[in-house]
């Protein structure tokens, strides 16, 4: 009788290169400080940019929501899963990102893999930078458009790829706002300027943007003052915005064009009533909460600076997400684990999420992070990594 047991070989692999990771579960809802084991340790590699996974504002209308209309919507959009709780969502999110329309998907992944899948075919070409994640490239592998990789912003390597793609339908440029291993931001208004000059769409995947960059937390775009110069927005809610799903921001015409074709739009039940007025109460916290940014960034910054100070390589960080490079993966997972040891979870990420040799400690600092958390994570991390040989 046939078994997976060939799956254990690979399994063993993962082992033998440090590679392997239980999940880890948490006793308790997502912050600052969190327990696992019964035992609190500081966060540092929670996505929950603001805090808002446990804003009263959002709990309250998720509650009411559910009150009102059931724990589920029923349905995929298309069919009956369209409440007035989800077009609002899309009004207002709208709003917030200047653009003429919204569409929410179930996640950020299903997002772009929606989008890329549904506008590109074989007379197309897509132009990526190499770290976009994973999601950018799983939705391209969907297509049948030609595909073309840049090195990581670099600009020449980008051109180049424009000249030689004048041939196609359309040509589409891909990239991360910020990206997510790294830290560093896209070098949004030179892609902006390349892409016009060469009659190409810009596409802007601001997973860890969204709520972090721009005014208020509207994105890369807003950030840099390219309004009605970035085609396709993708944003996300399960980051920052502390909730779940993604959503694109764009024109109206792309809208209706998704509904009709995007598979992961198409096939996918409804986000659920109180998932879509959270999100809902999210976007208008932030509309009117610039002293969340604020505090994010100056928490950010701090860190960065101290970490820097210390001697730790943190790469090419310009946010909230500061990367201590390490190396091997067994010697990132060792540091990893002497970390939590001394009570601070910062996870490891290691090869195939990044080159095999660039193995790295994630840090993300949040707006909920007091200086005595931080300074706590900080002395942590100077007595392991002298310990490691880090610093």
């Amino acid at each position: 009788m046939a078994n997976l047991d060939f799956l254990s070989k690979e399994l063993e692999q993962l082992r033998a290169d440090g590679r392997y990771r239980k999940l880890t579960e948490w006793e308790g809802g997502s912050g600052s400080w969190m327990t696992l084991g019964g035992r609190r340790v500081l966060q540092m590699s929670s996505n929950n940019y603001l805090g808002l996974t446990a804003h009263p504002e959002l709990k309250r209308a998720a509650i009411e929501a559910i009150e009102k209309y059931g724990v589920g919507s029923g349905s995929v959009r298309t069919i009956a899963g369209t409440l007035d709780i989800h077009g609002e969502l899309e009004r207002e999110l709208a709003a917030f990102k200047g653009t003429e329309a919204t569409l929410v998907f179930q996640s950020g992944f299903t997002t772009n893999q929606g989008i890329l899948g549904s506008i590109l075919g074989p007379d197309d070409v897509v132009i990526s930078d190499e770290l976009n994640h994973a999601s950018i490239i799983d939705g391209i592998r969907l297509t049948k458009a030609t595909r073309k990789v840049f090195a990581h912003k670099n600009l020449d390597q980008l051109e180049q790829a424009l000249k030689e793609s004048a041939s196609y339908r359309a040509r589409v440029v891909v990239t991360d706002g910020v990206f997510s291993m790294d830290g560093d931001i896209a070098p949004l208004p030179a892609i902006v300027e390349l892409a016009e000059r060469y009659d190409a769409v810009v596409y802007v995947d601001d997973a860890h943007a969204s709520g972090v960059l721009g005014r208020n937390g509207k994105g890369s775009t807003d950030h840099f003052g390219l309004h009605g110069r970035v085609h396709i927005q993708v944003g996300t809610l399960s980051k920052a915005i502390g909730v779940s799903g993604g959503y694109m921001a764009g024109s109206a015409l792309l809208k209706d064009y998704l509904i009709h074709k995007a598979r992961s739009f198409l096939f996918s039940t409804s986000q659920t009533p109180a998932v879509a007025a959270s999100c809902l109460a999210a976007v208008k916290v932030l509309g009117r909460s610039p002293k969340l940014i604020e505090r994010l960034w100056s928490n950010a910054n701090y860190c960065r600076e101290k970490l820097l100070a210390l001697g730790f390589d943190c790469g090419m960080s310009e946010t909230p997400i500061i990367p201590i490079i390490v190396g091997s993966p067994a010697d990132t997972m060792r540091f990893s684990d002497a970390l939590l040891a001394e009570g601070v979870y910062a996870q490891g990420i290691v090869f195939p999420t990044v080159a095999m040799d660039k193995g790295r400690v994630r840090l993300i600092v949040t707006a909920s992070h007091t200086r005595e958390d931080l300074d706590f994570a900080l002395d942590v991390l100077a007595r392991t990594g002298r310990v490691a040989g880090l610093i």
